[in-house]
């Protein structure tokens, strides 16, 4: 089967187009005939870093839509050719992949594969982001770091339809920032946004910041928090040392920090998983959440997607046309 992998770590260059053996699923898992891929910033970092990587060569990828190709024993509940959609810990650049069970869904009905490759990933984080992490309520204001990114454009919209009172965003260029005010969002800052939040806000702060930057951004976030809000940290895209807050942080307001990964929970608590999902999975069903698809290219040119999203100026999702 086709592939994409690398066998050294670096920039986008490393990516090598490949032939690979066909994956068998084992107990409990499902092979899949793989029809789009999404691009995420976890993919840029295990081929960057080595992050969540066990051994090299890799196949990154961790979200696809496609269609049942095997079941390995124990599976219920799927049939081979149905068109699922699925979070596979790696492996989905690439013509078929094996995920766990419980991390493969059926498409949402009204949806087809090229818009069901946009959610596996992106749209529980979102959801989690508000509701089950973040516990947003109606009237309450949320900021959003990286807010015309796939996550972001979900959040946007999430929070939007939760009667937020207020939904900010940070952007890097006033390009993105028309992109996040047609998904929700009422005022973008492009840049800092210590002063505008304090402006905007009245000096009162936020009920609710999310950050998957880290390091001073994160910082710049805990500080910008009203009496009793909380911050939800899902990522660390400034590669800065790992966040740590305590009582002299958290104590004088009242405030709160969390964190979350949608791998970390498809590994460790799958039944939370398919919760999550699930509820979330309902929202596109309904069409309260769109993500649009900004950027279309064949699996063979998965580096060129990687330096679209590496550079910073990509807005909504960005998806590998896996089957022809």
């Amino acid at each position: 089967m086709r592939a994409v992998e690398f066998q050294e770590y670096g920039g986008p260059e490393v990516l090598r187009p490949v032939t690979a053996e066909l994956p068998e699923p084992g107990p409990g898992q499902v092979s899949i005939d793989v029809a789009y891929t999404g691009v995420n910033f976890v993919d840029l970092k295990a081929r960057a870093e080595g992050y969540r990587v066990p051994a090299l060569p890799h196949v990154p990828g961790v979200e696809v839509s496609g269609r049942v190709r095997a079941l390995g024993a124990g599976v219920t509940g799927l049939a081979v050719g149905q068109e699922v959609m699925a979070l596979p810990p790696s492996g989905a650049y690439a013509e078929v992949v094996v995920a766990e069970a419980t991390a493969v869904f059926p498409v949402p009905a009204g949806l087809d594969l090229r818009t069901a490759a946009t959610l596996p990933a992106v749209l529980p984080t979102a959801y989690a982001l508000v509701h089950t992490v973040g516990r947003l309520q109606p009237g309450e204001s949320v900021l959003v770091q990286g807010a015309a990114g796939g996550i972001g454009t979900a959040v946007g919209q999430l929070a939007r339809a939760a009667g937020a009172g207020a939904v900010y965003g940070v952007v890097s260029s006033a390009a993105k920032a028309a992109h996040a005010k047609s998904h929700g969002y009422d005022e973008v800052f492009v840049g800092g946004f210590r002063e505008p939040v304090r402006d905007a806000t009245g000096g009162r702060g936020l009920d609710l910041v999310l950050d998957p930057v880290g390091g001073d951004t994160l910082r710049a976030g805990l500080a910008s928090l009203a009496v009793f809000g909380r911050l939800v940290s899902f990522g660390n895209a400034s590669g800065a040392e790992p966040w740590s807050v305590g009582p002299p942080e958290l104590s004088p307001h009242g405030v709160s920090v969390s964190g979350f990964s949608i791998l970390s929970l498809a590994a460790e608590a799958p039944d939370a998983l398919r919760r999550l999902a699930q509820q979330a999975f309902a929202r596109a069903a309904d069409g309260t959440v769109t993500l649009p698809v900004t950027a279309e290219f064949a699996l063979a040119d998965a580096a060129e997607a990687h330096r679209l999203l590496g550079g910073r100026s990509s807005t909504g999702k960005l998806l590998l046309r896996v089957a022809d």
